[in-house]
């Protein structure tokens, strides 16, 4: 993560400098949406920037900010990033996770998870809608690809708060006749081997803690 972090506040250095107080805010209102960091860990990794010679530190002004820029090992080391490496493209996603298992909560509950999915999708929507409006965009490149990536929010956000619409619609309205008996009838977790042995020899096992360990 910091490592991308890293590239990101080089990309940002980019542009022109700018203190960490200002860098904190364009992140807050930009990158944020694609790429969450603390308002620590961007000053703990401006630091690192600063002692591998990325980025140059100028004197502390008004109020104790520091203007940091670009140096041109650090505009090389972006432009690496940029072409040399390949991205992360991770997938985990809690919440699409748990849609899978909603079969086990009674079928209003499941119907109610699925609404608030809706719901929070069309939030989303509105917050980078409203973003789009605020912003005053110009015809740089930087304002351009940032466009683009604003764009690519909305999109996803429209098709997630589709999706979750649907998928209420689609949701079962009943629950399956045979489910109570499902469960009941599901067999019970293994025991340990000690446990196990103790039974075997007609000992009174120790307490069983949650994992199928002995207790003490």
């Amino acid at each position: 993560m910091l490592m991308v972090l890293r590239h990101a506040l080089l990309g940002l250095l980019a542009r022109r400098p700018a203190s960490g107080y200002d860098l904190r805010k364009l992140f807050e209102r930009s990158l944020s949406f694609v790429w969450h960091a603390t308002p620590s860990q961007l000053y703990a990794e401006l630091n690192s920037l600063a002692d591998a010679g990325l980025i140059s530190a100028g004197p502390a002004g008004p109020r104790g900010r520091k203007q940091y820029a670009i140096t041109p090992a650090g505009h090389a080391e972006l432009i690496r990033w940029l072409t040399q490496t390949d991205p992360g493209r991770g997938v985990r996603n809690e919440a699409l996770l748990r849609v899978f298992f909603l079969w086990v909560l009674p079928p209003a509950d499941a119907r109610a998870y699925l609404e608030k999915e809706a719901a929070r999708a069309r939030a989303y929507l509105d917050t980078l809608r409203r973003l789009e409006a605020s912003i005053d965009w110009d015809d740089t490149s930087f304002d351009a690809y940032g466009r683009i990536v604003l764009e690519n929010g909305l999109r996803l956000a429209a098709a997630q708060a589709d999706w979750a619409g649907w998928a209420t619609e689609q949701a079962p309205q009943s629950a399956e006749e045979d489910f109570p008996e499902r469960i009941a009838a599901a067999p019970p977790p293994p025991l340990s081997p000690d446990v196990q042995e103790q039974e075997d020899a007609g000992e009174a096992p120790l307490p069983v803690m949650d994992d199928g360990s002995p207790g003490q």
